[in-house]
């Protein structure tokens, strides 16, 4: 698969039947459809399915950053943010094929996520791998 961010081939990182594509080059993520439900899942969180379905049924966000295409459908993804704040923004495949994280903003996502969990063992479990793949 190649980057949406900055066209370099992204390598596979997998756990537990998690794939997350990563771009070694900007440090960008891509879940697949049904990657960060089974991420959240498997971290513990609660209620996953409400957080999922706020995400892909946010609002377009107004933001100077450049829309990234699809590496599935090659269409232009829109732009929201997934947290109250309002600090992570992400690109979200309108055909739901998947999310793009740009570079960092896993280690966000780690900590929006970290809040939500119930699941002690796994949620550490999930969140050391992720915390080791993604310099948290």
């Amino acid at each position: 698969m190649i980057c949406p961010a900055c066209k370099h081939a992204m390598v596979i990182v997998e756990h537990e039947n998690i794939e997350l594509d990563y771009c070694t080059s900007c440090r960008g993520v891509w879940f697949d459809s049904g990657e960060l439900e089974m991420l959240l899942e498997a971290a513990g969180m609660e209620n996953y399915g409400v957080f999922l379905e706020r995400i892909i049924d946010s609002e377009e966000a107004s933001s100077p950053e450049k829309k990234r295409r699809c590496p599935i459908c090659n269409k232009k993804m829109k732009k929201s943010y997934i947290d109250e704040d309002n600090k992570l923004l992400v690109d979200i495949c309108k055909k739901e094929h998947g999310i793009w994280f740009d570079g960092g903003e896993v280690a966000h996502l780690i900590k929006l996520v970290s809040g939500r969990s119930e699941k002690a063992g796994s949620r550490e479990e999930v969140m050391g791998f992720l915390g080791d793949v993604f310099k948290y």
